[in-house]
């Protein structure tokens, strides 16, 4: 099984339904690392948290579901991240954060982030997006792509998710900057085409992959909601089934659990794409960023693979 460390910041989820509220946890990368794990993987988890309960209760639950926290750094003074998430009737959320000062956001200051960099170089992949650059300071971006240079440089693979939240940037043009540096670190490159073009205008997906590939990313599929997704041989790969969803959120991540959890198989592009959707296509008719697995979950077995 591969060895993948996912890296970024992870919150306890308080999700509204009915009127009350419940409380989970999600976070871009780490639904990611949760898909993965569930597919039988060997994943880490990358981050840092508090002393807290709720940060406690995050590592049990982690470690629950396959994750390796040994990467889960704890910062002395700081806690774990908040968000709420509401739906409207179509299922499109809307999110609600508290996580200025979250253990995350200083995970490169940590005296213990050296000897976990030195673990998570030697990775067979490396996956983080543009959140992950955007919750630290300048100094924590620079060490994050650093680290991706390393993944590299010891012959592993870099997956980058172009997540775009305007809220956690200064500019869109410091976004933009940032973006464009970990593309060309990255082996294979998972944006979405509504993010892009809210960050630069992007006019089509073709253009977004165009621009990505000039960059240096040779594996580029762009997510294109509920059309499906552009594969790197501009074919649109289209999603199975129409479905009404319950909760979009995490939805992204799921496709890109999917398709890493393929792609690390061997499984071609094409075929990949697909897993990416079936999974997607199984989060979005449950609540929460990253719901309970249950019977009709599409993940294969490793004995299967």
């Amino acid at each position: 099984m591969a060895k993948i460390v996912c890296l970024g910041e992870a919150m306890v989820e308080l999700s509204g339904s009915a009127g009350a509220w419940g409380v989970g946890f999600g976070g871009d990368t780490l639904n990611t690392a949760i898909h993965l794990a569930r597919a039988g993987h060997d994943v880490a988890y990358m981050t840092a948290l508090g002393t807290d309960a709720f940060s406690n209760g995050l590592r049990t639950a982690w470690t629950a579901e396959g994750v390796d926290c040994g990467l889960v750094l704890t910062h002395p003074s700081r806690q774990a991240g908040l968000y709420a998430i509401t739906t409207d009737p179509a299922g499109e959320r809307s999110f609600t954060y508290w996580r200025e000062t979250s253990a995350a956001r200083a995970l490169f200051e940590l005296e213990a982030v050296d000897a976990a960099m030195d673990v998570a170089e030697t990775a067979n992949l490396l996956c983080f997006s543009l959140i992950s650059l955007a919750i630290l300071p300048p100094q924590g971006r620079r060490d994050l792509l650093a680290l991706a240079g390393r993944v590299r440089n010891c012959g592993g693979l870099v997956a980058f998710d172009g997540n775009y939240r305007p809220r956690l940037w200064e500019s869109p043009e410091a976004a933009a900057r940032m973006r464009d540096e970990a593309i060309g670190l990255a082996d294979i490159g998972l944006p979405t085409f509504e993010d892009e073009a809210l960050l630069d205008g992007a006019t089509s997906p073709q253009a977004v992959a165009a621009h990505w590939r000039r960059l240096g990313c040779g594996e580029v599929v762009v997510k294109l909601g509920a059309q499906g997704c552009l594969l790197p041989d501009a074919t649109v790969c289209p999603v199975p089934n129409a479905l009404s969803p319950v909760d979009t959120s995490g939805a992204g991540d799921a496709f890109n659990g999917g398709y890493l959890d393929a792609r690390m198989r061997g499984v071609p592009v094409a075929e990949a794409a697909l897993a990416g959707h079936r999974m997607a296509g199984w989060n979005v008719m449950r609540r929460g960023a990253i719901p309970p697995r249950d019977p009709a979950a599409p993940y294969i077995a490793p004995e299967n693979w």
